[in-house]
């Protein structure tokens, strides 16, 4: 099964678009517990009210072997009809990004992962061979800094566009998608303007503060969907002591029903 159609399945069955961001720092774990078993019940407490997961690769390969090891075990843990991308943000030249692309989908078995386009075309193509896997390109990011390049005019746009109309130009296998920062709500609006059948990943929300009713508003598409909000913090760290996993539970619930609040409101006003 692809990405999008495996995607687009996980949405329905859970009535989602929240997106947990698996971004265990080892100093706000409970005491003693492992990366691996932090993860297994931050799923187990969530896998019904998600339509994906993200483990961000930085928090892994900061312990080591036996942070790729947890990794491992995490990817395990998810069930198997949920996506997971892996937030890599790859980019690198032609043979060096073709290792890459095996590590992130035969090695660890991603469904879709992150990537910068900065060094064009040849340095994504790589993954494209993985026709049935996903793709996101940084487009518009959620960080300040964003626009020191991002919004760089070239032609008379700004750099973000062009890089949307790349993304549209490559999208052969239609399994490229974007990741469009919660945080800059009319970027992400021109963006979905561009794009209107390209799926988001959209990071920013909770402990960055994006701006919710109008992220469902402009990042969704004309159904309310196609969209992939995540929240990392918000709900990991919902609570620091032994009832984590049920504050993660309910500060998801709390987000997945607050989106689709949002997506029935903006399915009327369209």
């Amino acid at each position: 099964m692809g990405f999008r159609r495996k995607l687009k399945e996980s949405i329905e069955q859970n009535n989602s678009l929240l997106c947990v961001g698996l971004d265990p720092d080892v100093e706000r774990l409970p005491a003693g517990m492992t990366i691996a078993e932090f993860n297994h019940a931050i799923i187990e407490a969530t896998k019904d009210l998600v339509c994906a997961y993200k483990p961000n690769l930085a928090f892994y390969e900061a312990e080591g072997l036996a942070g790729l090891k947890a990794l491992e075990e995490t990817l395990s843990f998810v069930p198997s009809n949920i996506p997971v991308i892996g937030d890599a943000k790859r980019g690198d030249i032609g043979n060096t990004a073709r290792m890459y692309a095996r590590s992130m989908f035969d090695v660890f078995g991603f469904d879709a992962v992150t990537l910068n386009p900065f060094l064009g075309l040849d340095s994504i193509e790589p993954f494209m061979v993985y026709s049935k896997k996903g793709l996101f390109l940084l487009c518009r990011t959620s960080n300040p800094g964003a626009k020191d390049f991002q919004d760089l005019e070239v032609d008379g746009q700004p750099l973000y566009e062009h890089v949307a109309f790349k993304a549209l130009e490559w999208n052969v296998h239609a399994n490229i998608g974007l990741v469009v920062g919660a945080t800059y709500v009319q970027e992400l609006a021109r963006i979905r303007q561009l794009c209107p059948d390209m799926p988001f990943l959209i990071p920013g929300v909770g402990s960055q503060g994006g701006d919710l009713p109008q992220v469902v508003k402009r990042g969704t598409d004309k159904s309310g969907s196609n969209a992939i909000i995540n929240s990392s913090r918000a709900i990991l760290y919902a609570s620091g002591g032994p009832d984590f996993a049920e504050a993660a539970r309910q500060a998801a619930m709390n987000a997945r029903d607050g989106i689709n609040q949002y997506r029935r409101t903006s399915k009327r006003s369209g």
